[in-house]
């Protein structure tokens, strides 16, 4: 019984507290494959003290952790330790490639203030 609601849970999208748009999936997945992450790794989304604004965002493919929180979005497997969902509700996660820039963007709204390249902010 047990092993049907964690498959419940882990595919329920209605509660995603993040967005990652699609030219965002197609570049994470590009990643995945260039550099031969193992499949037990899921994307981890998450934050850190530090950077211009206060705190830096965490982006990457790591183990599952005890404290971690597990959404399915599209096709990803995304990791959130549980803390840091009040800073990270209603991101959305972009890839940016243009003149100009190129990289991932983070567009939240939890953000009172950002820093001039957009990879920190105090909340």
């Amino acid at each position: 019984m047990s092993e049907v609601k964690d498959s419940v849970s882990m595919n329920d999208t209605k509660m995603q507290p993040i967005t990652l748009t699609d030219g965002a999936i197609r570049q994470l997945q590009r990643i995945r494959q260039d550099q031969e992450i193992p499949a037990d790794h899921g994307l981890r989304v998450g934050v850190k003290g530090g950077g211009c604004s206060g705190f830096s965002y965490v982006l990457g493919f790591d183990l599952q952790k005890e404290n971690d929180d597990v959404f399915q979005i599209g096709g990803l497997t995304v990791f959130m330790e549980k803390a840091h969902a009040i800073y990270l509700l209603g991101i959305e996660i972009d890839w940016v490639d243009g003149l100009n820039n190129r990289g991932f963007s983070f567009n939240n709204p939890n953000a009172k203030d950002t820093c001039g390249c957009g990879t920190s902010f105090s909340a």
